[in-house]
């Protein structure tokens, strides 16, 4: 396992894009997940700006068959899927982060919650 120290408080998109991106070229890994992965750090630091706060914690860990992404927030409040109601804008991010993730998991706490994606790593045939 190999991945980012922890980074905290006024985390930018921008910022969480660049280690994450250092972190999987040092793992040397290729070009079309490093645009899922770049996807899912966006949309999670992302909501966590502009629905809680700000990132509280991020980590990017190159695991044996998967990308995992933490993002932490102040709020236990969950993310929501779009649609109901219909006039409430949003959700499609969380949406398109479940579609490039195997799995997410959320744990909440009394501090807030963490959001993992974890992304799988294609098999190289």
């Amino acid at each position: 396992m190999s991945g980012t120290p922890r980074r905290t408080a006024g985390l930018r998109c921008e910022d969480a894009r660049l280690i994450a991106r250092d972190v999987l070229a040092a793992h040397g890994v290729a070009e079309r997940l490093v645009d899922d992965v770049l996807l899912v750090v966006s949309e999670l630091v992302s909501n966590a700006v502009r629905h809680a706060g700000g990132v509280t914690d991020f980590h990017v860990r190159h695991l044996r068959d998967c990308v995992a992404v933490d993002v932490s927030d102040a709020t236990s409040q969950c993310p929501r899927m779009p649609g109901t109601p219909v006039e409430v804008p949003g959700g499609f991010g969380w949406l398109l982060v479940n579609r490039i993730a195997d799995r997410t998991e959320i744990r909440c706490g009394l501090g807030g919650k963490t959001i993992t994606a974890l992304i799988p790593i294609p098999s190289v045939t």
